[in-house]
């Protein structure tokens, strides 16, 4: 991917826009991670994660405004992924190939 492809993406990602991809990734959590233990859940390995509904979407985005509940007490790695860049960017891109008809 060139960089003026990229920050082109980047630039229509915002707020309204996000789909909130990247909250059907697997989060791992870290000992010093607060999260409310009804988002918790133990993975295959016995790592804490959090906790996927059946929707495969985090346990802690509002359905109706795909907003974080817990935003203020998200996990680490939630703070450290970037709107807009590029590990957004390709998730994005991969989520909305495969659900593309549900979310153009």
């Amino acid at each position: 991917m060139d960089a003026d492809s990229e920050s082109g993406s980047a630039a229509t990602v915002s707020c309204t826009t996000c789909e909130a991809c990247c909250c059907r990734l697997e989060v791992m959590l870290s000992g010093d991670d607060d999260v409310p233990a009804r988002f918790i859940t133990e993975d295959r390995w016995g790592g804490s994660v959090m906790r996927r509904l059946a929707d495969g979407w985090c346990a802690a985005v509002d359905r109706d405004t795909m907003r974080c509940v817990i935003y203020e007490r998200r996990p680490d790695v939630c703070r450290e992924y970037r709107m807009g860049d590029s590990d957004c960017i390709g998730e994005r891109r991969r989520f909305l190939a495969r659900h593309g008809d549900d979310h153009a």
